[in-house]
């Protein structure tokens, strides 16, 4: 390992440690104790005392660097937390739609202290803003990480953005005469956006949008999610894949003699890409590492990898200690370590049992070499997928290798068509329309692949958290074992356990005459109950980080499931009924039963149903719909003045258990529900109104008599679940479950 990268390694240690463990009051004397090890370092002997003092220096810059940039350029924004202020800026991007009016990205100028990024929500007046405008406008400052814990690290602090500003009143703006030289990049990306939308057919202009520069804001969240379940999300994220595409393009061309020449074109070029597409992490790790690569033979150089990873990643972090919590940054470079590590290997193997003089050999190397390249990323990226959005994907492997020549196919011919189209409009539009068939292709694909069952699975389950771990096992055992393995013994172990893995899952939810599992989708509800081989959801909405149509279909296809017998939906607030668009259309619906709409929602949501061919069943009068061994009791709305009030109520029986889900309503309608319904005692209640404290009453408490509830709760800023209602569970024995604590809970009767 080469002396830079004996520094950098430790450097970046320290900067993950301080945003991840240490607390920040002990940056300081943590990067003391390093200078302190620095100089016992000294008293090694032999060449080890290089690499130990490097080790030593790498720690220590990497803790007392999180504190002195926290002091310059986090601490500004502390300053202006929970204030409302005169806020002085510059435009730093083009300003975004949003629910409410619009937000850019800016420069506050804090009097006397250096800029914060921020993002500064505003009207319909900012959405003439462009980079490079100065603003003033009063607007409330809030520290963007600021989370339930307190000041932390977040999607917004991990990219370099430390304000959230909310603009009141009349915005004051002197526009910039011409677009500054350091904003160029964001108005080509601008230009190139525009082209795609005027010049590709709508269906395929979002993707392609995406794949060019990265921007993801038009892309449904349906094709979104299903490029993340097949193992495809990475190629609407910039990185190492587009960079490549771009630094072969640019080599080919000048020709081998001008080797100097095209080396600076590649440089410049990948550089000015990676600012187009924002600079995120991925992009920028690419970019840096193509230009190592580039450099090194030049400079007389030999090209290193690990070293010039290690020397990126440090570039990174002194550039933006917080990136460490970027998920996109941890997932660049544990791909790239993978393939580093894992895919030169596997290719090597595998192509050296390839007959000589053998047909198509040449389709086949390259069939390998994807697949050898997706194994490798796969090996370090799995386990933060697992972390960050609790999925594998099994399909990842096929889907990369139907997929990847179709994505290089749709870069480089959108990619040519927009910049044909901003000099030459009418033939950009000509070449569009063939650089939308490869994209057209992969969207039809990853739809194809994403409704599988088992494409992926999910970790609520036990038994696939298990075969994960073992999986990991395996393949450490075959990294450190001596001699050869032949690959088909750990390969088959691992087939064989994820098969019990899928068998057991699917046994704990049918095994027994009924099953209850209360998804976790944030502040929402989402239910799914199982007896014998019919499956019921109850409501499908929620504030989650997935679509809660995808998290209910994530669930239903990881146990087999291709569609869903029975949609049961209490009432049509958004938290109910988000998903159920998206859920239609991962999944067939067989019968949809709904209260009589009365609003937009629940007409749109009747309109879904008749338009995927489901059964309408309006629940007038109280509907008993058997079940294999259970039975489920639908009793109608009760009155009332909102739309919590008009909501279904639900009672699930099998045997001696029974399940009451009364959605939103509001004690009183409990009391209706309670004088005019046959309630028998339950044993599970599924908090009503995700544990408002207008719900859940002691009267129903006392006559239902629940031995255990589940709130299904996600971050909010209703105050759910309140105090008063979890006392109330309290004194009644009644045990209590959250999704918000304990993810995704089920219920299994034997």
């Amino acid at each position: 390992m080469r002396r830079l990268a004996s520094f950098a390694l430790p450097y970046s240690a320290a900067v993950f440690l301080a945003q991840y463990v240490l607390p920040r009051r002990l940056w300081l004397p943590a990067g003391v104790l390093c200078a302190l090890l620095a100089l016992t370092a000294l008293a090694v002997r032999g060449d080890r005392r290089l690499r130990a003092l490097l080790a030593a220096l790498g720690l220590c810059a990497g803790f007392l660097w999180c504190r002195g940039y926290d002091a310059c350029f986090f601490a500004p924004a502390e300053e202006l937390d929970g204030r409302t202020v005169v806020v002085r800026a510059t435009v730093h991007d083009w300003p975004r739609a949003t629910e409410y009016g619009y937000a850019a990205e800016v420069r506050v100028h804090p009097e006397g202290r250096p800029d914060v990024r921020a993002l500064l929500y505003a009207g319909g007046a900012a959405a003439a803003l462009k980079p490079g405008d100065s603003l003033s406008v009063i607007a409330a400052c809030r520290l963007a990480g600021r989370t339930a814990g307190g000041a932390g690290v977040t999607y917004y602090t991990a990219r370099g953005v430390y304000l959230l500003c909310t603009a009141y009143g009349e915005m004051t703006v002197a526009p910039a005469p011409n677009i500054p030289l350091r904003y160029w990049p964001r108005l080509a990306a601008k230009v190139l956006r525009e082209r795609v939308e005027k010049q590709v057919p709508p269906d395929a202009a979002p993707l392609t949008a995406a794949l060019i520069t990265g921007d993801k804001a038009e892309l449904d969240d349906s094709l979104y999610a299903a490029l993340r379940r097949t193992g495809l999300a990475h190629v609407v994220a910039v990185s190492g894949l587009h960079i490549s595409f771009l630094a072969g393009l640019f080599r080919v061309l000048p020709g081998r003699r001008h080797r100097r020449a095209s080396a600076a074109a590649v440089i410049g070029t990948v550089f000015f890409f990676a600012a187009v597409t924002g600079n995120s992490p991925s992009a920028l790790r690419a970019a840096f590492q193509c230009a190592c690569l580039q450099a090194a033979p030049l400079l007389g150089r030999e090209e290193d990898p690990p070293t010039a990873l290690s020397a990126v990643l440090a570039l990174l972090l002194l550039h933006n200690p917080r990136a460490a919590a970027h998920i996109g940054l941890q997932l660049s470079f544990a791909a790239v370590a993978g393939i580093y590590l894992f895919a030169p290997a596997l290719y090597d193997r595998w192509t050296g049992r390839l007959p000589r003089g053998m047909r198509f050999a040449g389709a086949l190397r390259c069939a390998l070499g994807i697949l050898s390249t997706t194994l490798g990323a796969m090996v370090l990226t799995t386990p933060l997928s697992a972390y960050y959005f609790g999925t594998v994907s099994l399909i990842a492997p096929l889907s990369n290798l139907l997929a990847l020549p179709a994505v290089t196919a749709a870069f480089i011919a959108g990619l040519a068509a927009a910049l044909t189209g901003i000099a030459l409009p009418g033939v950009g539009s000509v070449l569009a329309w063939p650089a939308a068939l490869p994209v057209f292709f992969l969207r039809r694909l990853v739809f194809a692949l994403s409704k599988i069952p088992f494409a992926a699975v999910t970790l609520s389950s036990v038994y696939y958290a298990l075969w994960l771990l073992f999986a990991y096992a395996v393949l450490c055992l075959c990294l450190f074992r001596r001699g050869k393995t032949r690959w088909f013994v750990p390969a088959g172990a691992v087939t064989a356990v994820l098969c019990a893995a899928v068998l057991f899952t699917r046994l704990t939810v049918t095994g027994g005459n009924l099953a209850v599992s209360v998804l976790d989708v944030g502040q929402g509800q989402s239910i799914v109950i199982h007896a014998g081989g019919y499956t019921a959801l109850v409501d499908c909405g929620g504030n989650g980080p997935v679509n809660a149509g995808d998290v209910a279909a994530d669930y239903l296809q990881g146990l087999g499931c291709g569609s869903l017998d029975l949609l049961v939906l209490t009432h049509f607030h958004a938290d109910h009924v988000s998903g159920v668009e998206q859920l239609m259309e991962r999944l067939a619906v067989c019968a949809v039963a709904m209260p009589e709409p009365e609003d937009d929602a629940g007409r749109h949501a009747e309109t879904l149903a008749r338009a995927e061919g489901a059964a309408i069943v309006p629940v007038a009068a109280v509907e008993k719909i058997p079940l294999s061994g259970a039975i489920i009791t639908l009793y109608p709305p009760l009155g009332g003045a909102g739309e919590n009030e008009r909501g279904l109520s639900v009672v699930c029986s099998a045997g001696d258990f029974d399940l009451l889900i009364t959605g939103d309503m509001s004690a009183p309608i409990e009391a209706r529900l309670l004088r005019y319904a046959e309630l028998p005692d339950i044993e599970l209640l599924i908090a009503g109104h995700h544990g408002s404290k207008y719900s859940n009453s002691e009267q129903l408490l006392q006559q239902v008599t629940p031995e255990l509830t589940v709130i299904s709760v996600g971050s909010n800023s209703y105050g759910h679940p309140a105090e008063e209602t979890l006392a109330r569970f309290a004194r009644s024995a009644v045990e209590i479950y959250r999704t918000d604590v304990h993810g995704t809970v089920t219920v299994t009767v034997p």
